[in-house]
């Protein structure tokens, strides 16, 4: 097993171009996959896998506690590595293929009002290098609905100011080409030109966004920011960076953005992704009417 493990990982590295983050996810469901197989069904080749075996294992994770949204996830990884297997003759039955993905509730994301979003964009006060930067940081996170792994990973040469937009490096290395709008370009022209100078002293770096020792900011580093701007503006929802993804989409979809569109800038591959937007929108209306009808 290890040894198609190792081909598999392979493929998904050289050919599919995933993230470090998105292989260590990959990793830690096969290698309990493939734990399980050996000491549960004493499985050492990948041809004995069965339907029954694969079940077996989506039934042992379901009495370990593993909720059906994240079964589904995991389902999706053994899909990815059965089908690998097929595609490249090292078996000749995929046992995924008629396994159906555990049911889950529909647990829609959460998002800002339109109204906590702007408390949120108006928190950083001040002329500081920070203040400065967290207003470009936040304001370019709604504007573009980016993920936090992209913003981080912003460098100068992602930057394409001169036509309104920039680059974000997606999932599987995939590049998407997203506008700005007019307060964010401003915002981050005024942080590129005063206050990530003072940020970067003397040091060299290509990263956007930086901390107050000249380097890039990481994730857990934009995280406490945006948590930190949430409480000081009152906020009574425990704000993360993603929250800003979600209400970007929805946003764009309550005036009126087409569902393609929203998608491309996501950068979503597949538009059903997407499609939760539109569950949030509906849930809001019916509540909005269950509330104020007067046979609501």
């Amino acid at each position: 097993m290890d040894l198609y493990l190792d081909y598999f990982f392979n493929f998904l590295t050289v050919e599919k171009g995933l993230s470090k983050n998105t292989l260590n996810a990959y990793g830690r469901d096969l290698a309990s996959y493939a734990r399980y197989l050996k000491e549960r069904e004493k499985v050492k080749d990948p041809a004995d896998i069965s339907q029954l075996m694969l079940l077996n294992y989506l039934t042992f994770l379901k009495n370990s506690g593993l909720s059906p949204r994240s079964r589904g996830r995991v389902l999706s990884v053994l899909r990815s590595f059965h089908r690998f297997l097929l595609r490249e003759n090292y078996t000749k039955f995929d046992p995924s293929a008629l396994v159906e993905s555990p049911r889950s509730l529909s647990i829609l994301p959460e998002l800002l009002s339109q109204k906590d979003v702007e408390l949120l964009l108006q928190s950083p006060s001040g002329d500081s290098p920070i203040a400065a930067r967290d207003r470009a940081m936040l304001e370019v996170l709604y504007a573009t609905g980016m993920r936090v792994s992209e913003l981080v990973g912003l460098r100068l040469g992602d930057l394409k100011l001169d036509i309104g937009c920039l680059n974000a490096l997606g999932k599987g290395a995939k590049q998407r080409l997203i506008p700005l709008g007019e307060v964010a370009l401003e915002l981050l022209q005024g942080y590129l030109q005063n206050g990530r100078l003072k940020l970067l002293k003397n040091l060299s770096s290509e990263e956007v966004f930086l901390n107050s020792r000249g380097k890039g900011l990481s994730r857990q580093g934009v995280w406490k920011i945006i948590r930190g701007h949430a409480v000081k503006s009152g906020i009574k929802q425990k704000v993360y960076p993603h929250m800003l993804r979600h209400s970007f989409a929805t946003h764009l979809l309550e005036n009126g953005a087409d569902l393609r569109s929203v998608q491309t800038m996501l950068g979503h591959v597949d538009i059903s992704t997407t499609q939760i937007y539109t569950h949030v929108i509906r849930e809001r209306l019916q509540q909005i009417h269950k509330q104020y009808h007067p046979r609501g």
